[in-house]
């Protein structure tokens, strides 16, 4: 293994209808199943995974950018999906960047560098589709 640079932890009992915490507090959640119960509040997996994702591919990118000596304003939406799979289940990916400073060619060029760098990009490579998408914005 490499060197760790930081560890997060977080706990989880009950399943989809449970509850997660992290070890510091900030994350302290109850979990529903996606449209099982009307009055319900609570996130899920797929929500917290794809606001993880989100974060990461942002910085990821303003990285790559900074790296390419390119001055950028970027905003990056993931939603990740809970697919039927045979008798189980996967996950999809979709993830759009909308991005300021640059040109089209410029942003895709950075757009595939970025998944090729971003941590989260990394471990799901060949797990998951990830459809890639990047807007060029005023």
């Amino acid at each position: 293994m490499s060197d760790v640079l930081f560890t997060s932890h977080a706990k989880a009992t009950g399943g989809r209808e449970g509850h997660v915490k992290s070890d510091d507090g900030l994350i302290d959640l109850n979990l529903v199943q996606p449209g099982s119960k009307k009055d319900a509040e609570g996130s899920n997996p797929e929500q917290l995974f794809a606001a993880g994702y989100s974060a990461c591919f942002d910085g990821a990118f303003n990285h790559v950018a900074r790296a390419e000596r390119k001055r950028v304003e970027t905003e990056t939406s993931v939603d990740v999906s809970l697919l039927k799979d045979g008798d189980g289940f996967k996950l999809g990916v979709a993830i759009s960047v909308d991005v300021k400073g640059v040109s089209q060619e410029e942003a895709e060029d950075l757009l595939e560098k970025t998944h090729q760098f971003c941590p989260y990009s990394k471990a799901t490579r060949g797990n998951i589709d990830v459809d890639l998408k990047v807007n060029v914005v005023e």
